[in-house]
């Protein structure tokens, strides 16, 4: 068997592969798969460099299915190169606990680098792996010592070239001229309506060429020579992104389903399959069938990259023999061990400041612990000067200056959420992204995958509610809360004054299962006297007794953000009326729920039933901890164009409203 044979063997066995997996499941896209089979044989046995066996090697090169409906193809080849995913694991294909859902899945899957499918997300999380290689070699790589020079390579697929989020993606990564980025479009003119030709007839290459992309185009996805050649042409641009069109043809090998939309999302059948094999030179009896000479093929192809791996294992120990406080500092970042002491330098804010705005204190207490963390980096989209989410010792990440910690995204807030992801799986990095709460709209599919994958990824939002002011009600978020406290994974943290905003960013840190949204004021809010508790530290358990009455407790008033001044200043006046109210307050519902039943009760008795929330956002969910018996103070309705301290007293945030509705409440309750 010559090597042209023994390769169309290996590209065939993927195909069937991945027609058996899809026909055993009854369910998933083998026709993609089975186009693309020759760009992942090249792409694993030509070009990337990757280790099985230490699935994490910090310079592996990263692959990404954008096209993560193709997943079976993945599972195929890396099956094949003998990854932890057996034969079984195909057959187990879209079944409960398998190994290989019905999308690419982070965490799950052996060399699956990030969770994928809804599209665009992948296209937009490789322009983060990208930037997080950029940034690690800038600050690392040293002469003769090139520790960190992986590439990402990815399929996207027409779906996700469709989906907005590539435009802002791709437009920045032109902007920054990633030349360690190479995507392979799948470009198979069929979607699942029909073909491209009903709704996508626009020049792609032209596109992409106009976000400072290089460009090329393989006619022939079979043509493995002129796949190769198209790779290492992109490979050799090193100031340029690059797209490579690839001409593929759907469900290719198949008589009757061939590059037709019905083989896009559905098994092919039985029949089909069988004539499908045999079309292909298969025995079509013959059901996830390896043959002996692809698993040695592929054995080989893998053994020149454990090789390199080896090589590298080799420069990083001299590397670390010459530049040993770059190593350490690299492999306890890469580990998630932090320099120890870092939260001693968290700004202390006192009552005597007066009022601080929440996003400035974030400001003052993000630069005081940067320089703990010079593996933090990310930025805002164009808001910069109003979420005061800059690394002020620090300059801009652009061509010609990657070390910078400061990332500016441009107006892209969904591409900068994902690219935010990207940058949190680049090991050792701490990533986040900014913008105005109400933008978190733009951003929720990315905040879901986050999720998802459990990523530590941080986002900052400031403009958290209607005491933004004058911008009226486009800018005014009042549902956005309630909708983020709905993400499963995401703990979503609203300090109520500057030091809960340290502690915040504390716990933003530290946290390590899953993302954090910390939501600030634009306006100032009082410093709080926390002489009545034990600290603003205390924001790590969700929520906590503020001020407790001076007599048993009758009532309680909960808060979250900047209405935490308003129950304490209610607290007081209630008290010169005879009525006693503890002060709850709670920046995290989800912190709080990760707390144990003791905790929760003593914070929350189940005797003292008469309670009142104050937030300023929709009072849907708040019955959770109010009962049945008490009133939630909310904005059921959206905000309007005003003065911000006018907004919030037309609104009913003031202490006078709060007591009005604590005296009703009391009396209610014979108090």
């Amino acid at each position: 068997m010559n090597q042209h044979e023994l390769e169309t063997l290996c590209i065939n066995t993927i195909r069937t592969l991945s027609m058996d997996a899809v026909q055993k499941a009854n369910s998933g896209h083998p026709g993609t798969a089975m186009s693309l089979a020759p760009i992942a044989h090249v792409l694993w046995s030509r070009i990337m460099n990757y280790n099985p066996d230490d699935p994490h090697w910090p310079n592996r090169d990263r692959f990404i299915l954008s096209a993560g409906h193709a997943c079976i193809l993945q599972y195929s080849i890396l099956h094949l190169t003998g990854y932890d995913l057996s034969m079984d694991d195909l057959k187990d294909f879209r079944q409960w606990e398998s190994k290989t859902a019905g999308h690419p899945e982070y965490h799950l899957t052996p060399g699956i680098e990030v969770t994928t499918g809804p599209l665009g997300q992948g296209f937009a999380n490789g322009v983060g792996f990208a930037i997080g290689q950029k940034f690690l070699a800038a600050r690392y790589n040293q002469e003769g010592k090139d520790i960190f020079n992986y590439k990402t390579y990815a399929i996207c697929s027409d779906g996700d070239l469709m989906e907005g989020i590539s435009s802002e993606a791709g437009s920045l990564a032109g902007h920054l001229k990633l030349g360690n980025l190479i995507y392979l479009y799948d470009d198979n003119n069929i979607t699942i309506d029909g073909t491209t030709s009903i709704t996508f007839t626009e020049d792609v290459e032209a596109r992409f060429r106009s976000f400072g992309w290089h460009t090329q185009t393989v006619e022939d996805v079979n043509d493995l020579d002129a796949l190769e050649q198209a790779i290492r042409t992109a490979e050799a641009v090193e100031d340029q992104p690059s797209l490579i069109r690839v001409k593929t043809i759907i469900a290719y090998g198949s008589p009757n389903k061939i590059n037709t939309s019905g083989a896009h999302g559905a098994p092919l059948g039985g029949d089909e399959v069988a004539a499908t094999k045999k079309n292909l030179g298969w025995d079509p009896e013959k059901h996830f069938y390896v043959p002996d000479e692809v698993y040695d093929f592929y054995k080989k192809a893998v053994e020149k990259r454990q090789e390199k791996e080896d090589k590298w294992n080799e420069l990083f120990q001299s590397y670390k023999g010459e530049h040993a406080d770059l190593a350490e500092e690299y492999l306890n970042f890469a580990k998630e061990q932090y320099p120890s002491g870092w939260q001693d330098d968290l700004p202390v804010f006192k009552p005597e400041e007066g009022s601080v705005a929440t996003r400035n204190a974030g400001k003052k207490v993000m630069n005081a612990i940067a320089k703990h963390f010079p593996l933090l980096i990310g930025g805002a989209a164009d808001l910069v000067e109003s979420t005061k989410t800059e690394v002020e010792d620090s300059g801009s990440f652009e061509h010609g200056n990657y070390g910078g910690q400061n990332i500016h995204f441009g107006i892209r807030e969904h591409a900068m959420g994902a690219i935010v992801n990207g940058l949190t799986l680049t090991e050792g990095t701490i990533a986040y992204g900014s913008t105005f709460f109400i933008f978190t709209d733009y951003m929720r599919p990315t905040l879901r995958l986050a999720g998802i994958m459990k990523l530590r990824s941080i986002f900052i939002y400031t403009h958290d509610s209607i005491g933004l002011g004058e911008d009226g009600t486009t800018h005014q978020p009042v549902e956005h809360l309630m909708s983020m406290r709905a993400i499963p994974n995401l703990v979503n943290i609203r300090p109520g004054d500057a030091n809960e905003t340290a502690h915040a960013w504390r716990v933003a840190i530290e946290h390590k299962d899953g993302p954090v949204a910390i939501v600030l004021t634009r306006q100032g809010i009082p410093v709080i006297n926390y002489e009545h508790c034990e600290g603003p530290q205390s924001l790590e358990k969700g929520a906590y007794i503020l001020k407790d009455a001076d007599d048993a407790p009758q009532m309680i008033l909960i808060a979250s953000g900047s209405e935490v001044q308003l129950a304490l200043q209610a607290q007081e006046k209630l008290a010169g009326e005879g009525i006693h109210a503890r002060v709850v307050s709670m920046p995290s519902w989800e912190l709080f729920e990760k707390q144990d039943v003791s905790y929760r009760e003593s914070v929350f008795p189940k005797e003292i039933r008469k309670r009142i929330s104050i937030e300023a956002g929709v009072t849907l969910g708040w019955h959770k901890y109010i009962t049945d018996e008490g009133v939630a103070i909310g904005i059921d309705t959206y905000g309007e164009s005003a003065p911000g301290k006018k907004l919030m007293e037309e609104f009913g945030f003031t202490v006078d409203n709060v007591v009005k509705h604590a005296k009703q409440l009391a009396e209610t309750a014979n108090v």
